[in-house]
């Protein structure tokens, strides 16, 4: 299978998977495949098939048809320290690592070397802020504007005596990209923090995209004025009940085209992979397939599919893909 090339936002048969091999890449014709990793989400459900839990980083970006990871979650954004907290479940957490001192923010530099060959494969590694349960939100736009900072610092193109993933840069070598998967609270001052990241931003050689996934019905509490304020690249809707989907649908098309700051930003399929990852939406993957060929047909904005997560692909499909 040849190289998989980066994310190009001016498609519209991307394919956004948070879940790896479910879709085979032949089955709808897709050029770019990105797949969410860090929550072990087969082991929140299947404990004791440890087996098939979520492995390394590496161990992934060795599939040639994946080509961004996104990494979650940074899911607390002030712990001790005033610094934030990240949880890859059972790859690095505050609990099981060591932290640096006087915070709560693992050292996951053991990571460095996972990153690096991934990179070195071509593959784009990204961070996902928020989760679904997560500690998140801001008291204000200076608040917001620090935090992005923060961020720039220990993760992207800034520098900081305590970057968690050590010598590591999530550059991805072709394109940067902050996701935003807040599942609650406040939506106050997230534009503020989206638009210092692109200010950051803006004097770097290489492009960074923001994306942000929303609930289902769209637009939801927590992201919908943020996506009518700053400019995101693409977004990732969630279907939780198909009927509400498909007529949600419509709408975020409609926002894409006419409301958003950025009138090319691509409109994303989410769903669970498998009946296990999520409590509703899963759809059977002829049923996903046709979804996806509707959407394509329908909507100019459509970019493609987003599944949930790496470790139930491998998990629960790794055997009836190959």
């Amino acid at each position: 299978m040849p190289q998989a090339s980066a994310f190009d936002f001016s498609r519209y048969d991307n394919v956004a998977v948070y879940d790896i091999h479910v879709f085979r890449r032949e089955a709808i014709y897709i050029n770019s495949l990105s797949s969410y990793w860090g929550q072990n989400s087969y082991g929140a459900v299947k404990a004791s098939d440890t087996v098939n839990w979520q492995k390394r980083l590496s161990f992934y970006c060795n599939d040639n048809a994946v080509d961004t990871f996104p990494m979650a979650f940074l899911n607390v954004f002030f712990s001790t320290g005033g610094l934030p907290s990240i949880n890859l479940a059972n790859i690095c957490n505050p609990t099981d690592n060591a932290t640096f001192p006087g915070t709560k923010l693992a050292n996951c530099s053991s990571m460095a070397a996972d990153i690096s060959a991934c990179q070195a494969k071509g593959k784009i590694i990204t961070l996902s802020l928020g989760g679904a349960s997560a500690s998140v939100g801001f008291q204000s736009d200076s608040q917001a504007t620090t935090f992005a900072q923060t961020i720039w610092d220990l993760f992207l193109g800034g520098s900081s005596s305590t970057r968690p993933f050590g010598t590591a840069i999530l550059d991805g070598q072709i394109e940067h990209r902050i996701d935003l998967d807040i599942e609650g609270g406040s939506s106050a001052s997230y534009t503020t923090f989206v638009n210092a990241i692109r200010s950051l931003a803006s004097g770097a050689s290489k492009k960074y995209y923001i994306t942000a996934a929303p609930q289902c019905v769209f637009p939801d509490a927590a992201l919908g004025s943020v996506l009518n304020g700053a400019s995101f690249d693409a977004v990732y809707g969630s279907i939780t009940i198909l009927a509400v989907f498909n007529r949600s649908a419509k709408r975020m098309d409609n926002w894409a085209r006419f409301t958003s700051p950025n009138k090319n930003v691509k409109i994303y399929i989410g769903a669970p992979a498998s009946s296990s990852a999520a409590g509703s939406g899963y759809q059977a993957i002829d049923t996903m397939k046709s979804i996806a060929v509707s959407m394509r047909n329908s909507f100019p904005s459509f970019g493609g599919v987003m599944l949930w997560d790496a470790s139930q692909a491998y998990g629960e499909y790794l055997d009836s893909v190959f």
